[in-house]
């Protein structure tokens, strides 16, 4: 990954409270996995959107800053949580307002 590409994604989840990195966007989600984590997300604020699939660069270099093999991918107060599947599962569980919250999960 390129220092500018580093530069940009430590940027993104710094610079926003929630960021989301998914295929499509906002308006037009283009997965079913991106669509139910910005659908979850959006209820605890705003959701800073990233189309990964508008450049491959980001598309890879997302997954290689995160160490994490699929999108989508969340980010809270600058901290990789994980994919849609934890995403539903901390919501499940009541602790995802508290980790947008700033408060440490029970």
């Amino acid at each position: 990954m390129s220092p500018e590409l580093k530069a940009r994604f430590d940027a993104e989840v710094k610079n926003h409270k929630i960021v989301l990195f998914m295929k499509g966007n906002a308006l037009f989600p283009q997965c079913g996995f991106s669509a139910r984590a910005l659908q979850i997300l959006q209820q605890h604020g705003e959701v800073h959107t990233v189309d990964v699939l508008a450049d491959p660069a980001v598309r890879q270099g997302i997954k290689d800053y995160s160490n994490w093999p699929t999108i989508p991918q969340v980010y809270i107060h600058g901290k990789f949580v994980g994919g849609s599947d934890i995403l539903m599962d901390l919501e499940e569980r009541g602790e995802l307002a508290d980790l947008v919250a700033g408060k440490s999960p029970a």
